[in-house]
């Protein structure tokens, strides 16, 4: 059932485009606990994917909620391995169920943790919509992970939305020639390196 917020989260304030109606599926609650945002590139390298779903892992163990995109890649990894402590901001309305290689995922979530989407019934998504998208997924979480990500890609506009937010954004440690996106935002002094999962949890 596709419910709609009567006021939005408080998390929402501090955008200056804030949605003008937040729709969901599953569970609302999850707004109460903390969030940290999780995004990256759609095609992710094999060193990313388990980093990604170790950091997800480990953080939905200490009691944080995930919150990223749905998309695939990064987005789906970090779904996944925060399962079922996770929320799903999409750029399509709630009854498009897209990407159509996380239907599953999104269903799953719809049912046990959480979607939103600032869109009525049968918005579809745009080039335009995702990088909106991002900005609720920036704003919800305390901190923002970017795990992997090419130079211009959307998830640097992300990395964009939360330096604007003043929100504190975390990278992997790359190979040299990698994930030029995130080394950029390192020697820019723009992120923090997790050289150690364990550490950065803790």
């Amino acid at each position: 059932v596709i419910e709609k917020f009567s006021q939005l989260p408080v998390a929402l304030s501090i955008l200056k485009k804030q949605p003008k109606e937040l729709y969901f599926i599953g569970d609302s609650k999850l707004l109460d606990k903390n969030l940290i945002s999780i995004v990256g590139t759609r095609h992710p390298n094999q060193y990313t994917k388990e980093m990604t779903t170790k950091i997800a892992q480990k953080l939905s163990q200490i009691g944080y909620v995930v919150v990223s995109g749905a998309a695939m890649g990064v987005d789906a990894l970090a779904h996944n391995g925060a399962y079922p402590y996770t929320i799903a901001v999409m750029a399509n309305s709630l009854d498009v169920l897209y990407p159509a290689v996380n239907k599953k995922l999104i269903k799953s979530m719809a049912e046990n943790a959480l979607v939103l989407s600032e869109y009525e019934a049968t918005m579809r998504a745009t080039k335009y919509t995702f990088v909106i998208r991002n900005r609720i997924v920036v704003a919800l979480g305390d901190v923002l992970i970017i795990t992997q990500a090419d130079e211009n890609s959307g998830t640097m506009r992300s990395a964009e939305i939360a330096i604007e937010l003043g929100k504190k954004i975390y990278v992997l440690s790359h190979r040299v020639g990698e994930s030029l996106g995130t080394q950029k935002l390192l020697a820019e002094g723009k992120a923090e390196v997790i050289n150690d999962i364990d550490d950065f949890i803790a």
